[in-house]
């Protein structure tokens, strides 16, 4: 029997991959942004192709193996980008690409083993946020992965595991009362649609 907390964040980032309705769950709308978690301007950065098909390389693979493809290989996708980090720092949309900034936090995000480096991750994707240059809703995905690796309770509810009675938070969710504020504000929809979703791949899910 799946237990509560089976996360199922890679599912959930193969049902984006394929165009299912997680993609604007999870990245959100511009227009549904607060002013104070993103702005408009955006750095002038040059677009690196290179780093971009880089990237996209790295997210096939890691989603292969979440299929099945063969044993992951998490801990060098993520050295290779803490590597790609310390030349260029947080992989921006500017730099790569809406698609290469969301590689670049997939791998991020399946980086469990090194919970220092995802919470340096949520440290700089939050500040290309603030520029206007990074996805809220990556970071609002990140955000509550370190916490849930430490046992903390959520901001978003995002990290979802699949219990025996469908969708169940993998760690308490902050305040209730305001977790869906809190979703708005980085352009993600309220809680109990993402809930439905998920309760829908869950079962898809089922033996």
């Amino acid at each position: 029997m799946r237990t509560a907390t089976t996360t199922v964040t890679a599912t959930v980032l193969v049902a984006v991959l394929a165009g299912c309705g997680s993609t604007e769950d999870r990245r959100g709308s511009t227009a549904g942004v607060d002013a104070d978690v993103a702005t408009t301007s955006t750095p002038a950065v040059a677009f690196d192709e290179a780093l971009h098909d880089e990237l996209m390389a790295m997210l096939e693979a890691d989603q292969e193996e979440r299929l099945g493809a063969g044993p992951l290989d998490d801990a060098d996708r993520t050295e290779r980008l803490k590597q790609i980090v310390a030349e260029h720092g947080w992989p921006t949309i500017s730099l790569v690409g809406e698609d290469g900034e969301d590689a670049a936090w997939a791998i991020a995000q399946h980086s469990d083993h090194d919970p220092e480096f995802q919470a340096r991750a949520v440290q700089l994707i939050g500040e290309a946020v603030e520029r206007g240059d990074a996805s809220p809703g990556n970071l609002a995905y990140l955000t509550d992965r370190v916490a849930v690796g430490s046992g903390r309770a959520q901001t978003y509810g995002t990290q979802v595991g699949c219990g025996p009675d469908g969708p169940e938070p993998a760690t308490p969710i902050a305040d209730e009362a305001v977790v869906d504020a809190a979703r708005a504000r980085v352009g993600l929809a309220p809680l109990s649609d993402y809930l439905e979703e998920m309760a829908r791949i869950c079962a898809q899910d089922e033996p």
